[in-house]
């Protein structure tokens, strides 16, 4: 009997589940036939990683990942904004494996600028990898059997909204929506920017006129660049897009907010005189003091990952030079990750706030080390880098970024980033013309290179989460001194970079420190052994039985020593915030 070819077969299949109502016609993409590496096939929970979210579809995203796969995420939030949205959350763990509480976690939220959305994005790219590739990727479930990750996508989803559905510029609104005066008139946020052509961006005004200062790009007419000294411009430019609302001679000086939410932090604040943005005092701000509590009622927090745009940087504090001393015993893990970053993300750098960028006071990631002895970064995503996969000379600067972004939208966007310029007849300056790059464009990466920019600051991400502590008891032994008196050593092992409590940390005192427990015995004394070469140890004589360790070192061990009265069983219990319960039984 000759059998129908196989590849006959599929065609036949195929055409009949496209022809059957309800079937593969209903899917929202077309089911592929070969993986490609690096992603699930397939997925249960389809997503285009090629646009952006508002507040509304990150919440309907998150409800799917946690209705999909219920062995793996919960969904749930952490407060509200200031307009009440959702501060939406998943915790990601294999439940099965153990609660999400026990083991330690990793923090990772997005868009604390409300312009920098695409923070969001490479948060919820993560959290959607890792339940899709649990059986599949070995490593992946690895992670999750021991790790837990609270992924907050956004947390300033008002000002993310309003920044994806009004008119704005790539920079604005920066900012929360508290209503604040900032131009001291007694009125709150009443003179924004005005879409003169309500095309839903917000460029720049330019004015010609005799004197100006002004002139058009040589290679490209849109941009537009200062005059030499000796060369008489043809332009003046006249700011954002405007008018003067209010009547005080000012334009768009009073726009939505205006506060940092990356200044209000509870850690090295400083006022506003000092410190822009900072606001009235440390976590005025809900969404800033939501992020707070949830973070010092979750101790198991070790690691944590902020995601800002744009410049292609790793970062990590201090903000103020002030501050350098609180990560002085930290640099070799923050040393390890930044650089093992800089290997995954081509174009980005590993540096320091303070030293590499500008002063910033009341920052978030300098919260997170300073105040909770949590090991922080925050990237800041899209760089020069990404136009073209070049490396810029650091004398390069501004303006030939500029050009680049310029450039990148005639060759590769065909136009679509920028508004040309075209007249527009002004109550208050007369005929004027605007233009300028969309605010989709300069900050943010285009649809054809989302996934790649979410996939490898995701990598980065999840390697941190990797190297939080794994401490394992390594090695157990009792030996019978005289009469029912035993001697029990215990080596436990940590298998990962990071410790179970940071340098910081233990020199504050921010946590408690951790304990190793003999449960099942009579103790009669306990002792950290310090050199176990040596064999020198330290007894402690309150609560023998319960031996305070500072830490498990990175990649290094705790001996601990007990005098017991009584055979086995024994039973030995780590208790660390940051890593987690470990036992073990001597029998």
């Amino acid at each position: 009997m000759r059998r129908t070819p196989r590849y006959l077969m599929l065609a036949l299949i195929t055409s009949l589940a496209l022809a059957a109502p309800g079937l593969a016609e209903d899917r929202e993409f077309t089911a592929s036939s070969l993986k490609a590496m690096g992603g699930p096939n397939n997925p249960d929970v389809e997503i285009a990683w090629n646009r952006y979210y508002d507040s509304q579809e990150i919440g309907q995203i998150c409800r799917r990942l946690a209705g999909t796969h219920p062995d793996l995420v919960r969904y749930g939030t952490i407060g509200k904004s200031v307009q009440g949205r959702d501060l939406h959350l998943l915790t990601i763990t294999d439940w099965s494996a153990g609660d999400a509480a026990g083991k330690p976690a990793m923090y990772i939220d997005g868009n604390i600028h409300s312009n920098e959305i695409q923070g969001a994005e490479v948060a919820l790219y993560t959290a959607w990898y890792v339940v899709e590739n649990f059986d599949k990727v070995e490593w992946i479930r690895g992670l999750l059997e021991r790790k837990t990750l609270y992924i907050v996508p956004s947390i300033n989803p008002d000002a993310r909204d309003y920044f994806i559905h009004e008119a704005n510029t790539a920079h604005s609104p920066r900012s929360g929506m508290l209503p604040r005066d900032d131009d001291g008139d007694g009125e709150v946020d009443e003179d924004g920017f005005d879409d003169l052509d309500g095309d839903g961006n917000i460029v720049f005004m330019r004015k010609r006129e005799r004197g100006g200062r002004w002139k058009e790009h040589g290679d490209d007419p849109r941009m537009m660049v200062e005059a030499d000294p000796d060369e008489e411009g043809l332009y003046t430019m006249l700011g954002w897009e405007g008018y003067d609302n209010d009547g005080d001679g000012r334009v768009n000086e009073d726009g939505p907010g205006f506060y940092d939410p990356n200044r209000n932090w509870g850690w090295m604040w400083r006022p506003s005189h000092q410190q822009y943005g900072a606001d009235q005092y440390p976590f005025s701000i809900p969404e800033d003091r939501a992020v707070a509590d949830f973070v010092l009622a979750h101790p198991n927090i070790g690691g944590a990952q902020s995601y800002h745009n744009s410049g292609g940087m790793l970062l990590r504090g201090p903000g103020g030079k002030e501050d350098t001393e609180s990560y002085k015993g930290d640099l070799p893990q923050y040393d390890f990750l930044g650089q093992l970053g800089e290997e995954m993300l081509p174009g980005y750098r590993y540096l320091v706030v303070h030293k590499d960028l500008y002063s910033v006071y009341g920052g978030e990631l300098d919260w997170f080390h300073g105040a909770r002895g949590i090991f922080t970064f925050s990237n800041e995503l899209w760089s020069p880098f990404d136009f073209f996969k070049q490396e810029q000379p650091e004398e390069a600067g501004w303006w030939a970024e500029l050009a680049m972004a310029f450039r990148f939208d005639r060759i590769l966007l065909f136009g679509e980033g920028v508004v040309p310029w075209e007249k527009f007849d002004h109550p208050q300056y007369g005929e004027i013309e605007i233009g300028g790059l969309k605010k989709a464009w300069l900050r943010t990466a285009p649809s054809f290179m989302i996934e790649d920019m979410c996939h490898r600051n995701m990598a980065f991400t999840l390697f941190h989460a990797y190297h939080l502590p794994v401490v394992t008891v390594d090695s157990m032994s009792v030996e019978t001194l005289s009469g029912s008196l035993r001697q029990l050593d215990v080596t436990l092992r940590n298998r990962r970079v990071l410790p179970s409590r940071s340098a910081h940390e233990v020199a504050n005192g921010i946590t408690p420190p951790d304990y190793v427990e003999l449960r099942s015995a009579q103790v009669v004394a306990g002792f950290l052994v310090e050199d176990p070469h040596l064999d020198l140890a330290r007894e402690q004589e309150h609560r023998p039985e319960r031996l305070a360790v500072d830490a498990v070192a990175g990649m290094g061990a705790v001996h601990v020593r007990w005098i017991v009265d009584g055979p086995p069983p024994y039973e030995v219990v780590l208790n660390s915030r940051k890593a987690g319960i470990v036992t073990a039984t001597i029998r």
